[in-house]
Order: C-alpha cells, then structure tokens, then sequence
C-alpha cells in the first residue's frame, strides 16, 4: 500500500495494492500492522456502508462528543470525498482536502478525529463504505453546512441532493465544534 499524506495533517490518501488477472482482484484494504507503521494506530469500533444516487451530497459530518476517525473508500461508482480541519487552534482550521475515490481507483481516504467529513455521488448507485474508530450515537451527531463559504469547499456539483439535517446545517462558526488538546 502507499500512503500520501495529503495537505491537511493527519489527513491520508491509501493506494492499495491491486493483485488483478481475468478472473477479478484482490486488494488489502486494512491490515493493522502496516497502517500502524504509516501513522494509523486506530482501533475500529464499527463498519458502515452507504448508496447515494448521482448529485446526492452527505455532509459535513462529526460527532459532539464521541468524535470519529473514519477510513473510507468506494466501492461502486464515483465519489467526491472531503475532509474539513475543525480544529479550533489548529493552523489548518477551516481548510479542506477533497478527492476523488472510486471503484476503479480503490484509493482510500483516512479521515482522522477532528475533522468533518463529506461526500457527493458522482455516478449512479454510487457506495461509499467505512470504518469508525467510535460507533454512532445519535444524540451526539453535528454538522457543518456542506457549502459554506468561509471554508470554500469546491464541490464538482452546483444542486445537490441533501437532507434536511445537511440543508439546515449551521455555518462552521456557529457549529458546535469539539475541544482538542
């Protein structure tokens, strides 16, 4: 596997290595030891998956408290994923990282705890699947709005598809952020 830290600190970019002939592939998509010697030294608590029609975006998404590191790849289709510094104090506050994760390039995208994270489907039936190193309490689940402008994310799509929760999200600087040491 190769890891590429990306312009967030923490924020990582995971090229799997893909064994393929014409019978399929097989690729590792976490093994402890080798992510622990890359800088991921993270227990996972729980695995998710999702299905997103095309333009539906999801996020920005956190958990207060409980926070989440979350590594994340695509399964089937095209995603757009970002990651957003929240921070408060850190030099990189407010600043994104987004790229593309696929089912051709089974790259994968470790979101670390304090930062939002998000994604918009860029093809039909698009699969986003996860591990969290927390589990999902409800009650502590906050986001940020998924087009706000102090933070400037370029999203590849102008109308997406959101819920009500993402479409009434606060803007970051009225969000309730968790306190990091």
């Amino acid at each position: 596997m190769k890891f590429t830290q990306t312009s967030l600190p923490g924020v990582i970019l995971i090229e799997p290595l893909v064994r393929g002939d014409a019978r399929g592939f097989f690729i590792e998509t976490y093994r402890a030891d080798i992510f622990r010697a890359n800088g991921i030294d993270q227990t996972f608590l729980q695995d998710n998956h999702s299905r997103s029609a095309r333009g539906v975006l999801r996020g920005l998404h956190y958990q207060e408290p409980y926070a989440q590191g979350k590594l994340v790849r695509c399964v089937r289709g095209e995603l757009f994923d970002v990651a957003v510094d929240i921070r408060r104090g850190s030099p990189a506050f407010g600043q994104w990282y987004g790229t593309t994760l696929s089912e051709e390039n089974k790259a994968m995208l470790w979101v670390p705890v304090g930062f939002a994270h998000g994604f918009c489907a860029l093809t039909d039936d698009a699969e986003l699947v996860y591990k969290a190193t927390e589990i999902y309490h409800p009650e502590a689940d906050r986001s940020i709005r998924w087009n706000d402008p102090e933070i400037g994310v370029e999203w590849p799509i102008t109308a997406p598809s959101l819920s009500a929760k993402d479409a009434a999200a606060p803007l970051l600087h009225d969000a309730e952020l968790p306190s990091f040491a």
